[in-house]
């Protein structure tokens, strides 16, 4: 099980595609360094496994919907299954991840570990995201845990899959103590808000080479313009244009480097800008420089 650099092959709505670990043992072990460039940062995305990101070094910033968290050296952060996130660098990062599918710890969803412990856990509404620091001594258990499973993922010793599972297992059932009374009065429909993002983002994904307005990102998720403006202030800290600008510029970076052969008045219009030059403005602001010098680099 050698570890991998962490790179995320999504679909149009966010969801990650790549498989983490194998169908017998699904757990996967990533190491990524990462630079504040704008086309360095880790996307919105979700996926149906847990994830626990410790950082090795430098400063990283995460977000959740309605929630943002700056990561120092030595600590931790866990994003439960099915939670939206984003993370960037503030100036460069090191950072070591496990991704895990809770299987791996219950074996199947009828036994005593999915019952009564995990399957709360993964629909505690209060539990998308939880900062683990050593400030705590719970937080130091946490991280002790990650670090003796992230050497087993690495060096593979005899026995390498028990180690994993147990101290993962150790970990979930720390959560589990810490969110005990949340759990207690726990109530499996997902915060609305994050629900309403996750169903407008999937629209702006599906949709970003069209000339979206307003009105149509908020009637994907039910809802007026003024609400809609509201749930993206109060879950992500952007409008949903400027996000849909930020989303189409990236497409674009990405298209520049994948089709060499193609115009940037082309790719333009492929992200939906109504003009090369606009494409080029909205480009320069987010990567300082304008997309032929980009694509040259």
């Amino acid at each position: 099980m050698v570890l991998q650099k962490c790179g995320l092959n999504l679909n149009r709505n966010g969801r990650e595609l790549q498989p983490h670990g194998t169908f017998d043992f699904p757990c996967a072990g990533y190491c990524s360094q990462h630079t504040e460039s704008a086309d360095d940062v880790i996307p919105w995305h979700w996926h149906e496994e847990m994830e626990i990101i410790y950082l090795l070094s430098g400063q990283l910033k995460l977000k959740v919907p309605g929630k943002t968290f700056r990561l120092q050296q030595g600590e931790a952060i866990f994003i439960n299954s099915n939670i939206l996130h984003f993370a960037a660098a503030e100036m460069h990062c090191e950072i070591h991840s496990l991704v895990f599918h809770p299987t791996l710890i219950t074996g199947q969803d009828k036994s005593v570990f999915a019952q009564k412990y995990i399957t709360p856990l993964v629909n505690c509404v209060a539990l998308d995201s939880c900062h683990i620091a050593l400030a705590f001594n719970w937080g130091k258990n946490i991280i002790t845990d990650f670090i003796h499973t992230f050497e087993a993922i690495a060096f593979e010793p005899t026995g390498y899959e028990f180690t994993i599972r147990e101290n993962l297992s150790h970990i979930c059932l720390t959560l589990y103590q810490q969110y005990e009374q949340e759990i207690k009065k726990w109530n499996t429909e997902l915060n609305q808000d994050s629900t309403r993002i996750r169903k407008m983002l999937d629209f702006i994904h599906e949709h970003y080479s069209e000339d979206l307005t307003l009105a149509q990102i908020a009637k994907s998720a039910d809802i007026g313009e003024r609400e809609c403006l509201r749930c993206f202030q109060r879950g992500i800290q952007i409008s949903p244009i400027q996000y849909l600008i930020k989303y189409r510029v990236m497409q674009g970076a990405t298209m520049l480097l994948q089709t060499p052969n193609s115009s940037i008045s082309e790719i333009s219009i492929q992200c939906g800008f109504d003009s090369p030059s606009n494409f080029s403005q909205m480009f320069k602001r987010f990567f300082k420089c304008t997309p032929r010098n980009y694509r040259k680099r």
